[in-house]
């Protein structure tokens, strides 16, 4: 009721009107009865038809003709004073017409209005808005097509046709190229006698008609299909059914997953057809706020969205209602911008965000809490932050110290670790070389250490070296057209071949986008290692020299146990020869398998090789216990006697790899795998610590010396995406090292990276942004160090400027 009385209100000063209670919507009858109860209740008029009538008169209506009856509840003047008479004759209204109310003006202009969550017009209601009703996890808000997931599973035509220049005869729709060829091409030569097209036309030249036909099928055309037997050709008359269709009913139909597995080749998800990808049902996307649903909202940047609450204009009433909620809004969305989470949208899913973007949105909800005396401990912040963004972040972290928090930081970052209160650093080492507490003091006493390896790299006494000159690689090009996916702005990706190409920019500017996204798929998929979707582009216009592609990411070298730095490697077999060589095990007759604990014969079978023995606890998680028959060795006795120099094959194992190093020495073969991780900063690593208990950054380094242990090994594109995470200066000095002898064995390399270091030793940089999100996505710079450091729009380009110019008076 307030909310009509205010909208009527809003109307111009001395407008006349009138409120009128909508009783009958076209029904027919002479509505005799309720007419001369109205009269009898000491109302005057109502509105028939649109024309007026007074009560008092007898008004004889048509029985078979179709009527709208309005009450005639008052007449009034908008003048100062009338609030209170205007609420009680529109609370007459509603209660007259079931929650309807309706205003005329003297102009003849209406207005329906509704005391209820429906529309006055069609009928169709909601229910109160409760949050529930705007949250696509619960029943009462989710899309009822898509279930609140916002995507449906869809058969891909540019899956099911990933070569639209190929021919049908060479194979251009995948599933078909796979299968029984004859019956195929059968299939398609009657398709092509009735439809009159060459099936030795490459796909993307065929009429649209006949591509419609190919993949959804010719309809109720029946078409004359054959099929050949000895001696004897059978035909037969039927529609056509369609690649994809015949792929939807497979899907339907299977039960097998070994055939699932097989059509979720050409699967892709697309936005529900319902809601739009918004994920919530049409009646909760029908609420709006300032002519914005919570979609719309949820679609907007954390900057967009908290310039829009900042600017939005409510009535008094409203902000009565709203005033605590937007305080709450506007707190924890400034927050997010004060960590350098801007970019971001809402509706981004939390499985894409990077592992600094979850810490720091989880940080700014502490800082929202205004709690005190509470530890923060928190692993690299940093990750993923642009050198502008980390001075807001170490501002915040300040914040929450200055309410009576303790802060703990794990950290390699430079500008966090000198605008800390407290620095600890831990070494000597890595591994079994560490442990022990090097330094604990100041920022400008750790400078002064002669003990700390961070102190020297912080003081300049230590640091990594640009190159004595860059490379000019081999004249040859990557080059993809007109990139479009997510937020690049129909960018042209231009790789030079043979270099070490760094990708930079803000956070959320498009660099993950452009490179993982985008370059790499679509390099797979050319050369036949990725047969998903790709990011969007208008053309390949050159592959360069490309024979290869690898991701080399920090996903674990493996998810088991079993898995581990000398498997993975491929040093393992190494070993496993040399056992199987010994005189002993030769008498034996025992083979490689045998040191194996991975399968029957040599490992212990009470623990089935692990070394452990899990305990399901149900209700809580699995217990895993050493094994008492091998003690944790993974191998049975008869194994573990064959000894080289007396050491066997689980003492082997236990070895760290500068260890192994050493005692392998005069085996070459071994030597020099080994030295590989030696080379990557992986000296301490365990030869048989399980994959599990690897850190990221080892992760990737372990991938690193594989690639580097290849015999054959060039015109491969390498792509990282921030190798430096995790890593101290050291390591990355020894990083960079690795990734320069890839590039110089001539592999082409591309690097998404913040690390200064890393972007200045770099033979071509690519400088995206200006913002993140839609800001973002442009080129804004590309060329050699130095030309980007010299642009006065690249961000990235004035950090580079100030380390390079250190470089040139001497301070690292």
């Amino acid at each position: 009721i307030d909310s009509i009385v205010q909208n009527v209100l809003a109307l111009p000063e001395n407008t006349r009107f009138s409120v009128l209670a909508p009783l009958v919507r076209g029904k027919k009858g002479e509505f005799t009865k309720e007419l001369k109860k109205l009269q009898k209740e000491g109302f005057a008029r109502v509105r028939i038809d649109k024309e007026i009538y007074d009560l008092a008169e007898d008004v004889v209506l048509a029985k078979t003709k179709r009527h709208d009856i309005d009450l005639i509840v008052d007449r009034l003047v908008l003048k100062e004073g009338i609030r209170k008479r205007l609420r009680d004759s529109v609370e007459i209204a509603a209660g007259k017409s079931d929650g309807l109310v309706r205003i005329v003006t003297a102009d003849g202009s209406e207005t329906l209005y509704s005391e209820k969550y429906a529309c006055p017009d069609c009928g169709i209601s909601m229910e109160a808005p409760v949050p529930r009703v705007f949250s696509f996890n619960s029943p009462y808000g989710a899309c009822p097509e898509c279930n609140g997931l916002g995507t449906r599973m869809h058969f891909a035509v540019d899956l099911v046709v990933p070569d639209a220049g190929l021919s049908l005869r060479e194979g251009a729709i995948a599933p078909w190229a796979s299968r029984n060829s004859l019956h195929y091409y059968n299939m398609l030569d009657a398709l092509s006698s009735h439809y009159k097209f060459n099936i030795n036309t490459p796909f993307n030249k065929l009429p649209d008609t006949i591509k419609n036909i190919l993949l959804y099928g010719s309809g109720t055309d029946a078409i004359k299909f054959y099929h050949d037997r000895p001696g004897k050709r059978f035909f037969a008359h039927r529609p056509f059914e369609g690649a994809i269709k015949q792929l939807e009913r497979r899907w339907r139909e299977t039960s097998s997953n070994a055939v699932r597995n097989d059509l979720a080749r050409y699967i892709d998800l697309r936005a529900c057809e319902s809601c739009g990808g918004a994920r919530l049902k049409k009646e909760s996307l029908a609420v709006t706020v300032g002519g914005k649903n919570i979609y719309d909202l949820c679609l907007m940047s954390i900057r967009d969205c908290f310039h829009f609450f900042e600017t939005l204009h409510l009535s008094e009433q409203e902000t009565l209602i709203a005033e605590r909620i937007l305080k709450e809004v506007k707190s924890r969305l400034s927050f997010l911008l004060n960590v350098g989470m801007d970019y971001l949208n809402l509706a981004r899913s939390t499985s894409t965000l990077s592992g600094g973007e979850s810490q720091r949105i989880r940080l700014a909800t502490q800082i929202g809490s205004g709690l005190m005396g509470v530890l923060y401990v928190l692993d690299e912040p940093t990750v993923g932050l642009h050198q502008k963004d980390n001075l807001r972040l170490i501002d915040t972290l300040k914040r929450l110290r200055d309410m009576g928090n303790t802060i703990l930081v794990v950290e390699h970052d430079a500008d966090m670790m000198m605008s800390c209160d407290h620095i600890i650093d831990m070494g000597p080492g890595a591994g079994t070389h560490g442990g022990e507490i090097i330094f604990q003091g100041t920022p400008a006493e750790i400078l002064q250490s002669e003990t700390s390896l961070t102190g020297k790299f912080l003081s300049g006494k230590e640091f990594i070296a640009g190159p004595a000159e860059r490379r000019s690689g081999k004249g040859r090009q990557i080059i993809l057209e007109c990139a479009s996916q997510n937020n690049l702005q129909d960018i042209d990706i231009k790789i030079p071949c043979g270099l070490l190409t760094a990708v930079t920019g803000v956070s959320g500017s498009g660099k993950s986008t452009m490179v993982i996204e985008t370059l790499y798929k679509v390099m797979a998929r050319r050369l036949n290692q990725h047969s998903g979707s790709m990011g969007k582009i208008k053309r390949v216009k050159d592959m360069g020299d490309i024979e290869r592609v690898i991701m080399i990411n920090q996903q674990p070298i493996g998810r088991t146990p079993r898995s581990n730095p000398v498997t993975y490697t491929g040093i393992f077999s190494f070993i496993r020869d040399l056992f199987t060589g010994l005189p002993e095990a030769r008498m034996r007759g025992y083979k490689p398998g045998r040191f194996s604990f991975n399968v029957k014969g040599g490992r212990c079978e009470a623990c089935e090789g692990n070394g452990l023995i899990k305990i399901e606890m149900h209700f809580l998680p699995d217990v895993y216990v050493t094994c008492e028959a091998c003690r944790g060795k993974r191998f049975n006795t008869d194994t573990l006697d064959i000894k080289y120099r007396d050491r066997n094959i689980a003492e082997v194992l236990d070895m760290t790899v500068d260890q192994a190093l050493d005692f392998f020495s005069n085996i070459p073969s071994l030597r020099s795998h080994l030295q590989l991780l030696v080379d990557v900063g992986l000296g301490y690593v365990r030869l048989g610590q399980s994959a599990t208990t690897l850190s990221g950054g080892e992760a990737q380094r372990i991938k690193l010396a594989r690639e580097l242990g290849k015999r054959v090994n060039s015109n491969t594109l390498y792509i990282l995406d921030e190798p430096t995470i995790g890593l101290h200066f050291a390591d990355i000095r020894k990083l960079l090292d690795v990734l320069m002898r890839l590039v110089d064995m001539g592999n082409t390399m591309v690097v998404i990276e913040h690390n200064l270091d890393i972007i200045k030793s770099a033979d071509h940089v690519i400088d995206l942004g200006p913002e993140g999100g839609p800001g973002g996505g442009r080129i804004i710079a590309s060329g050699t160090v130095e030309e980007v450091a010299g642009n006065e729009k690249s961000a990235t380009g004035q950090f580079l400027r100030k380390i390079l110019d250190d470089q040139k008076t001497g301070v690292a």
